[in-house]
């Protein structure tokens, strides 16, 4: 066990670095536990991505956001997040994959004078946490914290296809720079604009490149500098599409593609990305004690604090929306930390007031 801390947050990504942000302001301890690296989910955005929306709407902790484009990159974007963390001396345990928060009640703690331990005065009115989490090495690691955020956004669980062969070692549900597929077959699952864009960096690196689509056309989603590029070369066959199709299985060296008239192909493969979506991490949020809609992944949570149905328990950034991951981006997920550590400072003051 560790000293206990104010607020615990789970997520190292924008949000949860805007979380910290507003807490360190706050001069509040807090510890910041990542199951990655920093802004994880950038990191395994393509290589080559450009943002849709514009540098300043990226911001976080008033630190401006230089880049040579309107529109930012990756690349741009993943510089930028470091040196914020870096200004704010973050403190961030990486590689660390919380398995378990639990309520444990009022803290008690020792008074002034050393003896008659009595209940924490500043712990707040709902008590403590103690959050589990595991290394990638294995070892597992307790925490203790008045509150916690959680802010684990929806990237880093895929949406799995639940076919054979999708546990093989040649699929990847995240998008990879182009140059290791060179001269290789690669089929991309999807239609959107991961898939677009990560198709469009394989052909320009060699790769042989097969985009399946369930769908009868590209997804609207993709952004428009991007589409006409992606249409031009299935056009001209550089990348051959199947569209209203779907993979039904994954061997060594072929997959098996059925198409709307329920015919299947057999075509010979070397890697799969399948770029299907992703979805938040229910589990966690219902191991605690959090309501979550079962159609919607939507968890109950307080508007206007962000605190969940379980006091002292706050959600932040895209999780708080659930499936419907279009309503909250970066943009708006970064003002969140601000709600929610005004909502922190308070409770922590009434209490020890009280």
């Amino acid at each position: 066990m560790t000293e206990l801390l104010d607020v615990l947050i789970v997520g190292g990504g924008p949000t949860g670095l805007a979380c910290g942000i507003e807490a360190a302001r706050a001069s509040l301890k807090l510890l910041i536990v990542e199951k990655g690296c920093l802004v994880n989910s950038l990191y395994s955005y393509p290589a080559n991505m450009t943002f849709f929306t514009t540098r300043e709407r990226l911001e976080i902790g008033d630190i401006p956001f230089a880049s040579i484009n309107v529109k930012p990159t990756r690349a741009e974007a993943l510089e930028y997040y470091r040196r914020v963390a870096d200004f704010y001396h973050l403190p961030v345990h990486y590689q660390e994959r919380v398995m378990a928060i639990r309520q444990t009640g009022a803290r008690q703690e020792p008074t002034s004078s050393g003896n008659n331990p009595a209940p924490s005065l500043a712990a707040g009115a709902d008590g403590s946490f103690e959050v589990e989490a595991e290394a990638a090495d294995g070892k597992r690691r307790s925490y203790l914290a008045r509150k916690v955020i959680i802010a684990t956004g929806y990237y880093d669980l895929p949406n799995a296809l639940g076919i054979p062969g999708e546990d093989l070692p040649k699929v990847s549900h995240y998008a990879i720079e182009g140059h290791a597929f060179f001269q290789r077959k690669v089929a991309v699952i999807g239609g959107a604009n991961s898939a677009a864009v990560t198709s469009l960096d394989l052909y320009r690196h060699g790769a042989e490149t097969t985009i399946i689509y369930r769908r009868p056309e590209l997804s609207r989603h993709i952004k428009y500098w991007i589409r006409p590029d992606l249409e031009n070369r299935i056009k001209e066959g550089s990348i051959k599409a199947y569209f209203e199709s779907e993979v039904k299985e994954i061997a060594d060296d072929w997959i098996c593609v059925q198409n709307a008239k329920g015919e299947t192909i057999r075509l010979q493969n070397d890697f799969v990305l399948a770029l299907t979506g992703y979805h938040p991490d229910v589990d966690l949020l219902r191991s605690t004690g959090v309501e979550v809609d079962p159609k919607s992944y939507r968890p109950a949570c307080n508007s206007k604090t962000l605190e969940s149905n379980v006091p002292g328990l706050y959600l932040a950034g895209v999780v708080v929306s659930g499936r419907h991951t279009n309503e909250i981006f970066i943009e708006n997920g970064r003002f969140h930390g601000k709600q929610i550590v005004a909502d922190i400072k308070k409770k922590l003051a009434d209490r020890h007031e009280a």
